[in-house]
């Protein structure tokens, strides 16, 4: 396997920041940006790379060795020797949900010698939960899913993915791996503390909550927040719910990307059933960035080729000057010689751990890690 990486400034135009000489040689090239700016630069990046499957996400924040940038473009180029890769992609518009076009899109990948899927989705008119269930359905369970859900910094407006076109709203993109020489390994982990008493949710629909414990969800958040409840939905990334349906589950978390003053309800980036267990949560700086380093330790890999690092939108609002601790622990964990590239999202997919049993999850507010390696 061999990488090479470039990064777009709005000072410096592009700089090739690791020289793997990949070039046209390269099949994969994983392209993260600020909305405003992934546009501008699409034809230099397919004059870059003109033979490879080429993904585009809009993001929160680049990352790109152990350095967070706002308003800029990274291009991680991969040239895979022993691994075939197949893609697929459709816009959320041409199907009847986002169940079906997780199923619809696992579909369209051959599953013989199939080892691993990574999907990028537009991260405000997908509803995440359904899609990892869909692809899940139809997937065998010896497959693995990571990736994430697209962001747009604080602004939620739009958010814009793409393979191998123009990046715009609504899409999905989905590269399936296949061969017995690439080593996946993968893990998540949020850090965030729980506080008030434990709750059920008595009514939603699939990602909008409407009430806990029969009370109206949003008056109860906003009565948590304070002041702060003139910023929402941007001030609830700091306050997510988690979720949960029996003692001693691991818990999902929930982060609200929008509110209904009329209608009293929040939407979430996945889905919240009724009947769960939530709990409100803060954060606790320091477990943030012990949170990153814990996802890094629970990869079965040592010094990876490359590793992509999803992260949540509502962590990088936090820890705000201390966001590249947590990068830096991941580097720590991994190794000097692992090419890191990745983005804060609007949600993380992945498995709890890479020996868990469960099946891939849609999370927020966690540090995801899908690392690559050769053998």
């Amino acid at each position: 396997m061999k990488i090479e990486q470039r990064h777009w400034t709005a000072d410096d135009d592009w700089e090739l920041t690791v020289d793997a000489n990949v070039g046209k040689t390269a099949n994969l090239v994983l392209v993260f940006g600020t909305r405003e700016v992934i546009l501008s630069q699409y034809d230099a990046i397919k004059d870059f790379y003109p033979d490879a499957i080429i993904t585009f996400a809009t993001t929160a924040g680049e990352i790109i060795d152990t350095f967070v940038y706002d308003d800029t473009i990274t291009t991680t180029a991969i040239n895979f020797e022993h691994t075939k890769l197949k893609s697929s992609t459709l816009n959320i518009k041409d199907v009847q949900d986002s169940l079906t076009a997780g199923k619809k899109l696992a579909e369209s990948l051959p599953q013989e010698d199939l080892v691993h899927v990574f999907v990028l989705s537009d991260g405000h008119s997908v509803n995440g939960s359904d899609l990892v269930k869909g692809l899940s359905e139809i997937l065998p369970k010896n497959i693995s899913i990571t990736g994430g859900l697209a962001g747009d910094g604080a602004k939620f407006e739009k958010t814009l993915v793409a393979l191998n076109t123009i990046p715009a709203e609504g899409n999905i993109a989905l590269v399936g791996f296949y061969g017995d020489r690439l080593k996946v390994g993968y893990g998540s982990m949020g850090g965030w503390d729980s506080f008030g008493p434990e709750r059920i949710i008595t009514r939603a629909e699939g990602n909008v909550l409407y009430e806990l414990d029969n009370q109206s969800a949003l008056k109860l958040y906003k009565e948590y927040l304070g002041a702060q409840a003139d910023g929402l939905p941007s001030t609830g990334l700091l306050f997510p719910l988690s979720i949960w349906t029996e003692e001693g589950e691991e818990p999902l978390v929930r982060t609200i990307l929008s509110v209904d003053e009329e209608n009293q309800s929040m939407t979430f980036a996945g889905d919240v059933p009724t009947g769960f267990h939530a709990r409100l949560m803060r954060a606790n700086f320091d477990r943030l960035v012990a949170g990153a380093s814990t996802a890094a330790e629970k990869i079965d890999a040592s010094n990876p080729d490359l590793a992509i690092l999803i992260s949540c939108v509502g962590r990088k609002l936090v820890l705000a000057q201390r966001i590249e601790e947590e990068i830096e622990g991941v580097r720590d964990i991994l190794g000097e010689d692992t090419v890191l590239t990745g983005f804060y999202s609007y949600g993380e997919i992945s498995p709890f751990t890479a020996t868990s049993e469960a099946m891939c999850k849609l999370h927020n507010q966690t540090m995801t890690i899908t690392t690559f390696s050769e053998q």
